[in-house]
């Protein structure tokens, strides 16, 4: 007597949700994504994503090989580790530094600087049949056979036998099944923007720049830079890895659509709220020339080269953002809805972390609903023991951002001579760096 297929619904269509999405796909557990957005280029925008290990596991077990690869092939190589240098540019510590060349396939050791546009597309690719576009979920009933029925704005509903929430920061199920959930505001205001790389940016742009992660830490503020240089041209990659695309049934012409984005090196440039000053106010923090004399006037004595990265880059691309991040829940009783990412551990965008989170979370919820749907494990059980890594994990992520956002907008003179002594130190002592940083 053959065991009824898992149902399972998913309410957001993205990173966290699409993986999901591919994994159980691939697993053969039945699975309907419902998006909002109105069509599949309603998110062709955006930065760069730093894809560490754990990202890497998550895509490479959720991924069909062939998708895998084309997502290493048109993402770039983000640099060996990260440096800390001050607003002069003169080197702090450089953490990750290691002589071994890692295999970018082997995604135990991958790190990958991919295209949000490029990894959007890939995530939906095969996936036709199962995500529904122009879906907003406005909630979800309990049904008395043990089944959950989401509601939809457009009047219409669909019943599964799992529920997930990966519908962000602002999701109604996670809201709805934990009315308790909150988040914090935090003190910080971020602008981040694009500089293209052309002919004339490489001339004169620091090799520093052009190499790979950098952390500046001045007396006041903070800045972040890395790099987007594809590994390959689309031609090429079409060439390589064409026929195996195909096999899946899918135009590798028209994945590869968005993989002739030019390289740019990206900046994130961090302050402290109450630090600046009466008149960037919300209608200036949206006008361009505004957020450029703003930056010019917090980076007097800076490197003219960290100084121009910022006043060149093109004027559409500067966006500007608030933090805040999810405060931490207790464990609940487990049922049949859960969540994912964003919309039960939000974060800030610092470090990249929080898609990488969303991404592990994805992998371990398609190994628990596999396991269930095979009959391995009770579905309860398996959901309790995902929904427990997932808190522990992701709230402890949580943490380790809202710490480093806070250390990056300090205001103290002390604080913050003291963080630049500690890293000289760290530097200067490679085993105290060892032993403080780790190997990443």
């Amino acid at each position: 007597m053959s065991l009824r297929r898992l149902n399972v619904a998913v309410i957001g269509g993205g990173i966290g949700g699409l993986c999901l999405a591919q994994g159980l796909r691939r697993a053969g557990v039945p699975v309907t994504v419902y998006e909002r957005d109105r069509t599949a280029d309603s998110r062709l925008q955006g930065f760069r994503l730093n894809i560490d290990p754990a990202g890497s596991l998550a895509l490479h077990a959720c991924l069909p090989p062939a998708l895998w690869e084309l997502l290493v092939a048109t993402a770039g190589d983000p640099g060996p580790g990260i440096s800390f240098l001050d607003e002069r540019m003169r080197p702090l510590v450089r953490i990750g530094r290691n002589d071994r060349e890692p295999d970018p396939l082997d995604p135990t050791t991958g790190r990958h600087a991919v295209s949000r546009v490029t990894l959007r597309r890939l995530l939906l690719a095969g996936l036709d049949d199962v995500v529904r576009f122009g879906k907003e979920c406005t909630g979800f009933t309990p049904t008395d056979d043990g089944t959950v029925t989401a509601t939809f704005a457009d009047g219409t509903t669909a019943t599964a036998d799992v529920l997930v929430a990966a519908d962000g920061a602002g999701s109604r199920v996670w809201a709805q099944l934990h009315p308790a959930a909150g988040r914090a505001t935090l003190p910080a205001t971020a602008v981040a923007g694009k500089l293209f790389l052309t002919e004339d940016t490489r001339r004169w742009l620091p090799q520093r720049l052009l190499a790979g992660m950098n952390v500046f830490w001045p007396p006041r503020d903070f800045l972040f830079t890395a790099i987007f240089h594809r590994r390959e041209a689309p031609a090429s990659i079409a060439a390589r890895l064409g026929d195996r695309v195909r096999e899946l049934g899918l135009d590798p012409d028209r994945l590869l659509a968005d993989a002739h984005d030019d390289d740019y090196v990206l900046w994130a440039f961090i302050a402290h709220r109450d630090s600046l000053p009466a008149d960037f106010t919300p209608k200036a923090q949206a006008d361009p020339a505004a957020v450029r004399e703003l930056l010019a006037r917090r980076t007097a004595g800076w490197h003219p080269d960290l100084r121009r990265l910022l006043a060149d880059s093109t004027p559409d691309t500067l966006y500007q953002t608030e933090f805040s991040a999810a405060v931490p829940l207790r464990p609940w009783q487990t049922g049949n809805v859960t969540g994912l990412g964003d919309a039960v551990h939000h974060m800030p965008p610092v470090g990249g972390l929080g898609g990488n989170t969303a991404l592990r979370d994805a992998h371990r919820l398609c190994a628990a609903l596999t396991a269930a749907d095979r009959g391995d494990m009770p579905l309860r059980q398996a959901l309790h023991a995902y929904e427990a890594e997932m808190l522990r994990h992701g709230f402890r992520t949580v943490r380790e951002v809202v710490r480093n956002t806070g250390a990056a907008i300090a205001r103290s003179p002390v604080r913050r001579s003291a963080s630049r002594w500690f890293f000289r130190a760290c530097g200067a002592v490679p085993p105290l760096g060892r032993a403080v940083f780790g190997e990443h």
